[in-house]
């Protein structure tokens, strides 16, 4: 394709550039703090200029280079028994959330994506109790809908985090989601590229474009981490998440 053709597909403007420049370097810090949310966060943003059956895609390609990032210094602290009783449940769930993804319909996976991330931060925000302790067994349904929402709308994260913190400690927990979000941007991109999505050109030199965006917010997110308390931070950025849902919500039913 030539430089005039990949222009037309990015027909945003200056102002729209920047907005999805802050939009990337602000969930690739919050990234850097908690080690999943991008698009949680980037998602309300960039479905402003275009389908999330291609935000999903570009996300995972930065994720593929920020996780790897956040692994290699304490992959040694990975629980191996805990990430190869999720892998499988995960792959599965990776599996129907791409064919999910690409082919439902857009105004629907809007709808979709505001009731989700709505969901998982009034979740955050309102749910205080965490369990104690939960089986190995649950591994089999936070694994798959892990996978599933991570495929369909980018993060499952979450699901994972709570399965890890029940059952290990923290810097084992940290080591071992870091792992498991690393495998599952492997399995996520195999999956986008087996069904040729990676196949056209304006989207891998928008996530070439886009990669200084994300290690700026990398970086950003772990000098914050030093600073600041990881909880209230991550509440705030919370509650901007809830804001986007429910705008995501109103756009659908405004429609």
């Amino acid at each position: 394709m030539s430089v005039a053709g990949l222009l037309s597909e990015w027909s945003w403007g200056a102002q729209g550039w920047v907005i999805i420049g802050l939009g990337i370097v602000l969930a690739y810090i919050v990234f850097g703090i908690a080690g999943f949310g991008t698009a949680l966060v980037a998602g309300p943003i960039l479905i402003l200029f275009m389908p999330l059956s291609k935000i999903v895609p570009l996300l995972v390609l930065l994720d593929f280079v920020a996780a790897f990032g956040n692994l290699l210094p304490s992959r040694r602290d990975v629980a191996k028994p805990e990430l190869l009783r999720l892998l499988p449940c995960m792959a599965v769930g990776c599996t129907l959330g791409v064919i999910f993804l690409l082919n439902l319909k857009s105004d629907l996976l809007l709808l979709l994506m505001g009731l989700f991330i709505s969901a998982y931060a009034i979740y955050s925000l309102w749910v205080k109790a965490r369990p104690t302790q939960l089986s190995a067994g649950w591994a089999v349904p936070m694994g798959t809908v892990g996978g599933l929402f991570g495929a369909l709308f980018g993060s499952g994260g979450f699901l994972y985090a709570i399965y890890l913190n029940s059952r290990l400690q923290k810097e084992a927990a940290r080591a071992t989601q870091s792992a498991l979000i690393s495998c599952s941007t492997v399995v996520r991109l195999s999956l986008f590229a087996i069904a040729g999505v990676y196949a056209e050109l304006p989207l891998l030199m928008l996530a070439l474009c886009l990669l200084p965006a994300m290690a700026l917010g990398l970086w950003v997110g772990r000098r914050l981490t030093m600073k600041l308390s990881r909880e209230a931070f991550v509440r705030l950025v919370t509650w901007l998440v809830l804001a986007s849902g429910l705008a995501l919500i109103g756009r659908y039913l405004s429609t």
